[in-house]
């Protein structure tokens, strides 16, 4: 099959870390009916993203979030793309994030089927590779729960 073409990516993302985000997004809309990250910072040493969420986290809920991440990781899931036309991502995904004059054809990333999304950015081959996931810090201030995080002892094979 001939590789559709996508928009440009202007950005080179640490694949284990960016793999994460998606883990931990999904995670978030399991455990607290949120929607993804509003805010996304994502580097190699550490990332953070934002959650619209009506009231903090508390301490027990920190810690089922980084045991609900970490085992999605411990199940080796792989992560796949797939490509659609924008008319079939309709009802399926949020198109708001796509920028003006988006091809279209768009790329979903599958973390096994724990998660799916439009994405564009470079994900590892399969979740093992992302490492241990940690919450280093977080808060909560007008609607908006905060967390902080890292990776330890991941080994990326880098992938599209």
């Amino acid at each position: 099959m001939e590789q559709p073409q996508l928009n440009g990516h202007n950005k080179t993302e640490y694949p284990p870390m960016h793999t994460c985000e998606h883990i931990v997004n999904r995670t978030m809309m399991n455990l607290f009916g949120c929607g993804r990250a509003v805010s996304a910072h994502i580097e190699r040493k550490k990332s953070k993203l934002d959650f619209t969420l009506p009231q903090a986290p508390s301490d027990e809920d920190i810690r089922r979030i980084e045991q609900a991440v970490n085992e999605i990781i411990a199940k080796h899931l792989p992560v796949t793309t797939e490509y659609i036309t924008r008319k079939e991502a309709v009802g399926r995904f949020d198109l708001k994030r796509l920028p003006e004059g988006a091809s279209d054809m768009v790329r979903i990333v599958k973390v096994g089927h724990y998660d799916e999304c439009l994405c564009i950015g470079l994900h590892v081959t399969d979740t093992s590779e992302i490492g241990t996931f940690r919450i280093i810090s977080h808060d909560y201030k007008d609607g908006i729960f905060r967390m902080r995080f890292k990776l330890e002892g991941s080994t990326p094979q880098q992938k599209g």
